[in-house]
């Protein structure tokens, strides 16, 4: 299993080997985040300039890169320049930053990839996949019938809005509502109460 992430992590990387392209400029990640995760995070090494990548797009929020051993010809990875370990850790508008992104840059890999479609990813956590912790989102341009995804030859089954559907329904709404006031408490500078 170890080797397996090894080599997905180092598959994020271009060889030093290879031709020598518009790397990344250099620029500050987060220091000190995370308890130093920083200093080994491949994706900020990258933003800093100490590792080589093909950089497509770079802002002051993030940057695009594309990635060395692709699903697909021009997948391409949208890399916060600030180090969050997952999708929750990261700011929303670090997230809307990225976000934003998706359609100017999916647009431009599309054409000069000649794809049609694309996938828009993330692998949150380390059972959905997720091999280097520092957020990021996947743009993997498509065609018809690529045979990218075995479970797209699945059979999709109807949902039965049965009780077991509205329990979980009720539980996600429940949540969404808990930490919906747990965000206004502290944007009031206040705590939850039991009242």
């Amino acid at each position: 299993m170890e080797n397996w992430r090894l080599a997905v992590l180092c598959s994020h990387l271009r060889p030093t080997t290879a031709s020598k392209s518009s790397p990344v400029s250099p620029s500050i990640c987060a220091s000190g985040s995370e308890n130093g995760q920083t200093n080994f995070c491949v994706f900020c090494k990258i933003i800093r300039g100490q590792s080589p990548a093909l950089k497509l797009y770079e802002d002051d929020m993030c940057l695009c890169i594309l990635d060395t051993h692709p699903l697909s010809h021009g997948h391409s990875l949208i890399i916060p320049k600030s180090h969050f370990s997952s999708l929750e850790m990261t700011p929303p508008s670090v997230v809307a930053a990225m976000c934003s992104k998706v359609p100017f840059i999916s647009n431009a890999i599309m054409k000069a990839s000649g794809c049609d479609s694309f996938n828009l990813l993330v692998n949150n956590g380390a059972a959905a996949g997720q091999v280097i912790f520092h957020t990021h989102i996947h743009i993997i341009p498509r065609k018809a019938r690529d045979c990218l995804w075995t479970s797209e030859s699945l059979r999709r089954r109807t949902l039965k809005l049965d009780q077991e559907a509205s329990q979980l329904a009720d539980r996600v709404r429940e949540q969404l509502s808990f930490l919906n006031n747990a965000e206004e408490s502290k944007d009031q500078g206040s705590s939850l109460t039991g009242d």
